[in-house]
């Protein structure tokens, strides 16, 4: 058995983790878990700001550690490695988290493995269902969207992402538009229970071009559009503001639901002789219920078993690094100890408008 500290940094959640497991056989225990999140510090912005983060991540991060340690009951000799993420994110937190992991491995001797954030996301499913390679994966986030077939630690191929906002992203700016307050992800759910899902006609960004590529950033702009008309005619009521959420969040769950079917077409064109494999989905925006109810109602009819990381796990963590850099431990995977705020995790190389002006975002 390995035993390995993960930590993570990379937005706004100040995160460590021990778990131990064995790579070969998949699912790990998770021996302790600590996150400080930052929602309070940010909420006043509408948003993260990466400054302030930096700062907070300098401030707890060896508090984290600390806590982990205690709470799993090892000291650091007992750690086999020492995991943390180099990447995407916002790079005065990479740094904090780097720098932090770098001191403990010169002051105990542990080596150091380098986690892409994302990976961390697409290998939760093993850690915590033990689920077998290969599988689909979703991941969607604040900051990001990805289908993926992942087949092993290191081995992701990109079948789908976004050209523009993220998911989460975009609750985030409806949520702001409609002055509902940060983080926007879970307010907007909320108060999408109270409302019509068919009131606005709101557009489904892609559903009539071919593949797996999505986009938000339109539909956060009908969301905009819908809003001035109402104010401009005398102002919106609680009643408007929850038929725009509902009719945000029933367009945002049949685009990825859409966009999910043909993710599995092309996993079984790849696959065809896998006769039922696991859909997992994962990132923060995996935990509104609206949409995880979307696609295991669609897993169910196309024949995946869908796999949800309990709700603690699907927000940024620790855990989820540790058991990466557990994988890639076992693989002899240590990577390369250098912050990058784009950080590709697939292996296949992307190409067009998705590339941008600063090298591939995903």
């Amino acid at each position: 058995m390995t035993t390995v500290l993960g930590i993570e940094s990379s937005c706004d959640e100040t995160a460590a983790a021990i778990v131990r497991g064995d790579a070969t056989a998949g699912c790990g225990e998770i021996l302790s878990n600590i996150v400080f999140d930052q929602m309070d510090l940010h909420a006043a912005y509408g948003g993260v700001v990466p400054e302030i983060a930096a700062r907070a991540h300098a401030e707890k991060l060896d508090v984290a550690v600390a806590q982990a340690l205690g709470k799993a009951a090892v000291s650091l000799r007992d750690v086999d490695a020492i995991a943390v993420t180099t990447g995407p994110g916002l790079i005065g937190g990479l740094v904090a988290g780097i720098a932090c992991a770098q001191g403990l491995s010169l002051g105990s001797g542990v080596p150091l493995v380098a986690v892409n954030h994302l990976e961390g996301h697409a290998l939760t499913p093993r850690l915590t269902d033990g689920l077998a390679y290969p599988y689909l994966m979703l991941l969607v986030s604040g900051g990001h969207c990805l289908f993926l077939i992942v087949r092993g630690p290191g081995q992701h191929e990109r079948i789908g992402t976004t050209i523009d906002d993220a998911p989460g992203e975009a609750f985030d700016k409806v949520a702001k538009l409609l002055d509902l307050g940060f983080p926007g992800g879970p307010r907007v759910e909320a108060i999408a229970k109270e409302g019509d899902p068919e009131r606005f006609a709101l557009p489904r960004p892609l559903m009539d071009r071919p593949g797996c590529d999505v986009s938000f950033s339109g539909l956060k702009t009908a969301v905009r559009l819908v809003r001035d008309d109402l104010v401009a005619k005398g102002g919106m009521t609680d009643g408007d503001i929850a038929d725009l959420c509902a009719g945000f969040q029933a367009a945002t769950r049949a685009v990825l639901v859409g966009k999910s079917k043909r993710a599995m077409a092309q996993f079984r064109e790849v696959f065809p002789d896998i006769e039922r494999t696991g859909f997992a989905i994962a990132g923060g925006v995996a935990a509104n219920g609206s949409l995880r109810a979307g696609l295991e109602t669609l897993a169910g009819q196309e024949r995946f078993e869908t796999v949800f990381p309990p709700l603690n796990l699907c927000t940024d963590n620790g855990a989820m690094i540790a058991w990466a850099g557990l994988e890639r431990f076992a693989a002899g995977l240590h990577g390369d100890l250098v912050p990058k705020p784009r950080f590709p995790i697939a292996s296949n190389p992307m190409h067009g408008v998705w590339t941008g002006k600063r090298g591939a975002k995903v």
